[in-house]
């Protein structure tokens, strides 16, 4: 059983406050065996809740379990909440997702899960960089990385747009075939800065937010890993003041020029509505704005084309934001719950949830990148193909914090420090203000 993960004031506060505000509704237990309850996050694509549903109901069936599937919504943090209130009550689902870093918060009151993961990698493989450092915890795993919601946020960009005011063909950069093209290796952050310039000169700036929710954290995050600055090592020591900080701290500096001038208060739905109502050139977001479009702005639908990170000197990062299930060590019900999680985890399974999410949902399982969906759906044709990182990208996935210790990437992550840094570049304080700044803040994470 793993030990309890160790928390900083800082972080009980901001979790368990959340907690306490959050309106408790009774939570019936499974009670009796054959009962199963289960929290899924409530998908942004409606078709994947229904699908995830049926499979459940055919498994429950399978199996003559009496399954409830609640659907929680992320809007509020109302799916960390509702985490944080069971995890403190000993009661509630049996079966519960949990949201990147929150399966750290929750370690020692979750059931280790290496048998089901033992049994997933022999069949399809490991699982990337990200999964394993987040969904492990003293040398357990405690949830498996699920594909259910799991998104990378690469750029998605106006085709026309950026053709004619950057000088970018992002289709002939990234075509819908696994090639390495001579444009590609052109995509670094030099030419992003210069296509945001060019396209906020014609009015359509880049909807990059520089707010505190995930969107915006992921962004910088990934910025600062394709330059080789880390503000908290794996040693879990402050790392702030060195080289590669500055570096990209002084393109940030060119950077948030060209970005909205609200950039600062965005929240996860923002760079979705600029998108969509034809403002931005280029935002960095799953293709939840792209399916949106579809139904709302076909022509801005049929305009876009989601592509990788671009390459800084220390490589090309994509954000990747997954999402875990776990069962809870109070579950009365562990080995039905274990049982769903691993029939949920197939191939089988995984692919028809994929194809209904439109491609959204990304498999934790790199050898799963050979689903059809990501070069079938449209429009236009391919434009989500190159949104699962693919060998010949030369791109990785990335979480804002890595590689700090996760009880300190979780704080880094939540308080949003990483675009907080950014937001002051824009405000006009000197790099050295934000670097004092960030190194208070981190100081307190690392006590």
């Amino acid at each position: 059983m793993p030990k309890t993960t160790r928390m900083t004031r800082r972080t009980a506060l901001k979790i368990g406050a959340g907690a306490a505000a959050l309106p408790w509704v009774h939570i019936r237990t499974a009670g009796a065996a054959g009962k199963l309850k289960v929290g899924l996050v409530d998908h942004w694509v409606p078709n994947s809740n229904e699908k995830i549903k049926q499979q459940i109901d055919t498994w429950a069936a399978q199996n003559k379990v009496d399954c409830t599937v609640d659907r929680i919504t992320t809007v509020g943090a109302k799916l960390q909440l509702t985490g944080t209130a069971e995890g403190q009550a000993g009661t509630g689902h049996d079966m519960m997702t949990f949201l990147a870093w929150d399966a750290q918060s929750h370690a020692s009151r979750l059931t280790p899960v290496d048998d089901i993961m033992g049994r997933l990698e022999k069949k399809y493989g490991p699982q990337n960089e990200v999964c394993q450092y987040l969904g492990r915890s003293e040398d357990h795993w405690v949830v498996i990385p699920s594909s259910f919601s799991s998104q990378y946020k690469g750029p998605c960009g106006r085709i026309s747009l950026l053709k004619q005011y950057a000088g970018i063909d992002v289709v002939e950069m990234f075509p819908a075939r696994p090639e390495r093209t001579k444009a590609a290796e052109a995509w670094t952050y030099d030419a992003h800065l210069k296509a945001a310039e060019a396209c906020k000169k014609a009015g359509f700036t880049f909807g990059i937010g520089l707010g505190t929710t995930p969107d915006s954290v992921d962004t910088a995050g990934a910025i600062f890993r394709a330059y080789g600055a880390e503000l908290v090592n794996a040693k879990g020591e402050i790392a702030i003041e060195s080289d590669a900080v500055r570096q990209c701290l002084e393109h940030a500096q060119q950077l948030v020029k060209f970005l909205p001038a609200d950039a600062t208060s965005y929240d996860d739905a923002s760079n979705n509505r600029d998108l969509i109502g034809g403002k931005s050139a280029l935002i960095w977001n799953p293709p939840s704005a792209w399916a949106v479009a579809k139904r709302d702005a076909p022509a801005v639908a049929a305009d876009c084309w989601t592509f990788p990170a671009p390459r800084g000197p220390a490589g090309s990062f994509t954000p990747f934001l997954p999402f875990h299930w776990g069962v809870w060590q109070f579950s009365q019900n562990q080995t039905a719950a274990k049982e769903l999680l691993e029939w949920l985890m197939q191939r089988e399974q995984i692919e028809p949830r994929c194809v209904a999410a439109e491609g959204y949902d990304i498999p934790p399982f790199p050898s799963m990148s050979d689903f059809t969906v990501w070069a079938d759906v449209e429009p236009p044709k391919g434009t989500v193909y190159n949104y699962i990182l693919r060998p010949h990208h030369h791109s990785s996935a990335h979480i804002a914090a890595f590689p700090a210790p996760p009880e300190i990437g979780v704080q880094i992550y939540n308080r949003g420090t990483p675009a907080t840094m950014f937001s002051k570049l824009q405000s006009g304080q000197s790099i050295k203000e934000v670097v004092d700044w960030a190194k208070g803040e981190l100081e307190g994470f690392v006590r």
